[in-house]
């Protein structure tokens, strides 16, 4: 199946690089490659249940939803037992420590995605008692 993306020509520069460095034979292997392991990231914590920790991740642009950002995470207040922020330049790196139902950190990681200022989220799941 032919697709097609817009991507950001530094991205898409970065990315052919690394692939190319590799030493696989297209593009098309490497996106393949980073969609199993997106599918791969993402899935662990959508097919546990139970009570689990976990490290969320996420990088954003400070002055565009910090607001934004802090009023979500008092709404899973419950769940998260420490933050930890980093400045550099515009943008912020932060990392919350969880502990709570899978659902609920599930839904957590979902809102922060739905935010454009907010580039990506990575979630470790560190323990699941299910």
């Amino acid at each position: 199946m032919r697709t097609s993306f817009n991507i950001p020509d530094d991205l898409l520069a970065e990315f052919d690089g690394v692939w190319e460095e590799q030493g696989l034979e297209s593009r098309s292997r490497a996106v393949r490659e980073a969609m199993q392991e997106y599918i791969e990231s993402h899935s662990r914590l959508e097919a546990t249940t139970g009570e689990v920790v976990a490290l969320v991740g996420f990088d954003y642009r400070h002055h565009d939803i910090i607001r934004e950002l802090h009023a979500v995470q008092h709404e899973f207040q419950d769940v998260i037992l420490n933050t930890s922020h980093t400045h550099q330049g515009e943008w912020c790196l932060e990392s919350l420590f969880c502990r709570g139902p899978a659902e609920v950190i599930g839904e957590l990681t979902n809102r922060l995605r739905d935010f454009d200022a907010v580039s990506r989220v990575k979630v470790m799941v560190i323990r699941d008692d299910a």
